[in-house]
């Protein structure tokens, strides 16, 4: 069984949603113990309060030890800096939790709380795999072929990045293409304004030759925007500023276009039947599209399992979160990196 221990207090919506939704993780996901962290009489109402079927089931699943709840007292608010939070406020519910996966009583960390909090508390807590030089968040965002997602890192933990953490974020990348969305050889590119080998700032001109020397990646060069998209590459490797840009300007272009296609569908009866006659091709595009699905990001980099939530997540969010978060523990995600980075490093001495 794995066991995941959710941050029941992180997040603009918690606790409602995240006990709603790791409750649902707890009843639907085989094999799943969830472990509610955070403070004691909030997620105990939220639990009274859910649909009678889901309350029968988390009543069940507490009987079974598929659910429980572990006390929490203090909360690491959102707007809060993240060192001085996770420091000052050692029995927060993200260090409760962290510290469960540490201690061996949890196989993977779930929160939609404070991400720079969340990443804090990992290296803190859990420390950094040997040779890693800074962890990094990935986001799988889809692509036009559903089968393959592709892995945009950093996503945000890094502002300013060194060539070498953005050849070390390739290969973590790699490894979670290849041991969890199921690539066999990914397909590795440099994010830049250009696809000739010169192009990009000073940053990812040196960051080019780096990447084109490793023989345990598939570099397949520079690559744009335009790039990301087309479900032709499995890594984009970027420093956390553009990579958190891509993301969020990702999200709120996926919100306009739905919204606008809703719109254009009711303007007249012709086209309402026509939206009709095409609701179960919308259905599976707005499933594809939907960014609840993504599972959250992994930070990739720290021994252990680690998976970050949007700040807005829904229970839908949480419940793919937590399924997130299972299959970078049951696939030893952070096993395979030390492994790759640790042969990376012998490499690079002998050179």
């Amino acid at each position: 069984m794995t066991r995941i221990a959710l941050d029941a207090m992180g997040g603009d919506f918690a606790p409602h949603e995240t006990v709603f939704g790791g409750v649902e993780a707890a009843v639907g996901l085989p094999d799943v113990k969830v472990l509610l962290v955070g403070q004691l009489a909030p997620i105990q109402d939220e639990l009274d309060r859910l649909p009678r079927k889901l309350r029968l089931a988390a009543q069940d699943a507490m009987v079974k030890g598929t659910l429980e709840i572990v006390h929490a007292p203090d909360i690491a608010g959102m707007d809060e800096g993240p060192v001085d939070a996770v420091r000052r406020k050692r029995d927060c519910s993200i260090n409760v939790a962290m510290r469960l996966v540490k201690e061996g009583r949890a196989d993977a960390f779930v929160s939609a709380g404070n991400s720079g909090a969340v990443a804090t508390s990992a290296i803190l807590n859990l420390g950094r795999i040997p040779g890693v030089k800074r962890p990094a968040i990935a986001t799988v965002m889809p692509t036009s072929a559903p089968e393959r997602p592709i892995v945009v890192l950093d996503a945000g933990a890094n502002m300013d990045c060194h060539p070498e953490w953005l050849v070390q974020f390739a290969i973590m990348g790699s490894v979670y293409s290849q041991a969890v969305l199921g690539q066999a050889t990914p397909s590795v590119g440099l994010l830049s304004i250009g696809t000739e080998d010169c192009k990009g700032n000073e940053m990812t001109k040196e960051t080019f030759p780096l990447l084109k020397k490793l023989t345990e990646i598939n570099f397949v060069g520079n690559i744009e925007g335009k790039d990301l998209y087309k479900g032709h590459l499995d890594v984009a490797v970027c420093d956390g500023f553009v990579g958190n840009v891509v993301l969020k300007t990702t999200e709120s272009i996926a919100k306009a276009i739905s919204h606008r296609l809703r719109e254009e569908c009711k303007r007249g009866v012709v086209r309402i039947l026509g939206a009709l006659l095409l609701n179960g091709a919308f259905h599976a595009l707005k499933n594809q599209l939907d960014p609840d699905r993504s599972g959250g990001a992994p930070l990739l980099g720290v021994p252990g399992a680690v998976v970050i939530g949007h700040g807005s997540s829904s229970h839908k969010a949480i419940f793919y979160a937590v399924r997130a978060g299972v299959a970078a523990a049951t696939n030893d995600v952070s096993g395979l990196i030390a492994r790759s980075i640790a042969d990376h490093v012998e490499d690079q001495k002998q050179k």
